[in-house]
Formats: structure tokens, sequence, C-alpha cells
């Protein structure tokens, strides 16, 4: 998922992609330690997934907190 599709979500629908994301990131783990992933490349997707996540999240609190400033 790019950043553009991510900011055309809602603040919902990307807290839910989110929270999606880390618990697949977090099954991974377990799997890649007690067994071989079929993809490896799957862990290094989903981490840059919750970072484009968070960077879009944190963008919008920015913009919010200087747009109450204004």
């Amino acid at each position: 998922m790019k950043a553009v599709e991510l900011r055309e979500m809602s603040d919902e629908q990307l807290q839910v992609t989110l929270k999606e994301t880390i618990e697949t990131l977090f099954r991974l783990r377990i799997q890649a330690q007690t067994e071989r992933l079929d993809a490896p490349s799957e862990l290094r997707r989903n981490r840059r997934l919750v970072a484009r996540i968070k960077t879009v999240l944190r963008e919008r609190e920015l913009q919010r907190t200087i747009a109450a400033a204004l």
C-alpha cells in the first residue's frame, strides 16, 4: 500500500489498518523464529507499512496543531 492510498483513508481506517498490520507483523516474527517463512520479504513490507501509516497519522496531527495555533 502506497502513501498516497493511505492519505486517502480516514483516521479511523488508518488506525484499524495499523492495528491489523502490527498483528500480522507479530505473527510473522513468531513464525520466523519457530519455522521457516515462505516469504521473508513480508517482514520488511509490513514494517514499512507500519512506518508509512504512523507517518501519515503524525502529519495529520501536526497539521491540526498548526491549524489550531493560527
